[in-house]
């Protein structure tokens, strides 16, 4: 049986594009995501993509999300 170490596992590093194209399984859509290292971003903020025409701007960090097909 092995043991998950969650610190050894690979994630993206948070905060590092400025621009990210998401899909509906990305909904709700949450900044930083999941799949992204938490330790050197900010406090984790919903961001309301649907009710803002498939575009949405995370008030802390400005990283820009688009909601694709």
């Amino acid at each position: 049986m092995s043991i998950r170490n969650p610190a050894a596992e690979s994630r993206a590093p948070a905060n590092a594009e400025n621009r990210y194209s998401i899909s509906g399984a990305d909904l709700p859509l949450s900044c930083p995501m999941p799949a992204m290292a938490l330790w050197n971003s900010h406090p984790k903020v919903y961001l309301p993509i649907e009710e803002q025409g498939g575009r949405a701007k995370c008030p802390y960090c400005g990283a820009e999300f688009v909601l694709g097909n």
